[in-house]
């Protein structure tokens, strides 16, 4: 029994199809239900339709209800729904912060919050929370959504040691690029300085180099994910991130190593 956001397109309908298409149970919310019409004609009663608004805390609790009292227990609770920010930190509006926020942040952790009394009742669960590659490291021009998925990170490793004892699972998804709208439509863009023109062009021509991931393949991904003994706090989809972060990571053990010295000095003496 699945309960998975942002359902309509992208990610999350790759996962609703999937776990549909092998039998399982999903209540799949979306802002706008007629987009899983399609859904609904060809798995009947296996699909709960459901609209949410994620940054509505108190609908986002009821719609966790509702789907826990339709189908008698939750399993696997995705938090997908989100979208991308792009602008420099100097063009973004405190709405623009604000929104996206709301939406990749508190909108995770209302359906969290809402399904972890359910789960710790059961004894068992997985909840898995869609971050992406910019939840590990950061890029210009996405800065408050990278911020929103590094919140989403640090809530959930830390939730992941809260609930271990009480048989919930926690697996962070951190996707590399895919082709998908993300970057399109889904997204929200900023007011452009053209002191930022140049840093726009070289970001621009960086992505171009890079080659997105088959959305379609996402689903059965997961599926290994969730149907493991032992599922990983941690899992890339796609190859870019695999490239990417151990560098990313290398970079920044160098930096600490090579101002250790300071580290040090700003412990003080030991009493």
């Amino acid at each position: 029994m699945w309960f998975v956001t942002g359902s309509s397109r992208g990610f999350g309908r790759q996962f609703v199809q999937a776990a549909l298409e092998r039998g399982d149970r999903v209540a799949a919310t979306a802002r706008n239900t007629d987009s899983l019409a399609d859904l609904v004609a060809a798995h009947g009663a296996a699909i709960l339709p459901l609209t949410l608004d994620v940054t509505d805390k108190a609908a986002a609790t009821e719609a966790v209800r509702r789907a826990h009292n339709h189908f008698g227990r939750l399993d696997v609770v995705v938090n997908n729904a989100g979208y991308g920010l792009f602008g420099t930190i100097e063009e973004l509006t405190e709405q623009q912060v604000r929104d996206q926020m709301e939406a990749n942040f508190f909108g995770a952790l209302w359906v969290t919050q809402a399904a972890l009394p359910l789960l710790r009742a059961q004894g068992n669960g997985h909840i898995v929370q869609i971050s992406s590659v910019g939840g590990v490291t950061a890029f210009p021009n996405l800065g408050v959504y990278n911020a929103s998925k590094w919140a989403l990170e640090a809530l959930s490793e830390a939730l992941a040691q809260e609930v271990a004892g009480f048989g919930i699972k926690v697996t962070l998804v951190e996707p590399g690029g895919f082709a998908t709208d993300w970057a399109g439509s889904s997204a929200t863009f900023a007011g452009q300085l053209p002191a930022y023109d140049d840093l726009r062009a070289a970001v621009a021509a960086n992505w171009s180099n890079i080659e997105n991931g088959d959305p379609t393949a996402t689903g059965a991904a997961l599926l290994k994910i969730v149907d493991a003994d032992n599922p990983p706090l941690r899992v890339f989809f796609g190859t870019a991130p695999l490239h990417l972060v151990p560098q990313v990571y290398a970079e920044r053990l160098k930096t600490w190593e090579e101002w250790a010295h300071v580290a040090t000095q700003a412990q003080g003496a030991v009493a």
